[in-house]
């Protein structure tokens, strides 16, 4: 099972809540779809600012948009003019209804703890033709000096312009995918380079986390 089921999702019920957080009853299949949309046109254009996540909240109201990045400066842009841009266009292409709109950006304490930025970083890295084992030492390195407990990388494709596909792993220290309350970031990506895709996949380790809450609910 450790294998097949997306971490995150693993833990959902135990750990953490949904990045969605609205009810629908009636255009339920259009909402979704809106938040589909919406965090494709926001990872896509601000690529280069180390998105980590994205919360969409929904009233009837108010829709509230919480972008987790690890440069903010690079969304927020000089004068807030970036920020107000984004906020124009997502309201233009992407809100149906008659919501007011409202758009945060946080920045991320540990850029080198988030799944999400080490995986755009190496995708950066492997489509600028960065040797993929260098790549990968590298990444490792960074995320043990950053305080992790764990972390792997997997990639597989026609590394470094090979003839024949193959997958590489790299890994240090432990990575408990069945243990319920391990704390684990997990993310994948594709680096797209003249020899085809590449597909990069993180696990990182932080430690175990301990709730009362959790241990009643078990009780």
């Amino acid at each position: 099972m450790g294998h097949k089921v997306n971490p995150v999702i693993f833990r959902i019920p135990v750990l953490w809540g949904w990045n969605s957080k609205w009810f629908s009853r009636s255009n339920y299949s259009t909402l979704l779809r809106e938040d589909i949309q919406i965090r494709r046109m926001i990872s896509k254009k601000c690529r280069e600012a180390g998105v980590d996540a994205i919360e969409i909240e929904r009233t009837t109201r108010q829709v509230k948009i919480t972008i987790h990045a690890s440069k903010p400066g690079l969304i927020i842009g000089r004068g807030g003019a970036q920020a107000e841009e984004l906020k124009k266009k997502i309201k233009k292409d992407f809100i149906t209804g008659t919501q007011d709109l409202q758009v945060n950006i946080v920045e991320i304490a540990q850029p080198n703890l988030s799944a999400a930025v080490v995986v755009q970083g190496m995708v950066a890295d492997i489509e600028k033709r960065i040797p993929f084992r260098r790549t990968m030492k590298q990444v490792i390195d960074r995320v043990q000096k950053a305080g992790a407990q764990g972390v792997k990388v997997v990639m597989s494709g026609r590394l470094d312009g090979a003839e024949i596909a193959r997958t590489e792993m790299l890994s240090w220290g432990k990575i408990p995918l069945h243990t319920l309350r391990a704390n684990i970031d997990y993310s994948r990506l594709a680096a797209f380079t003249t020899y085809g895709a590449v597909g990069i996949k993180v696990w990182i380790y932080k430690g175990d986390i301990f709730d009362k809450k959790e241990e009643q609910i078990k009780m």
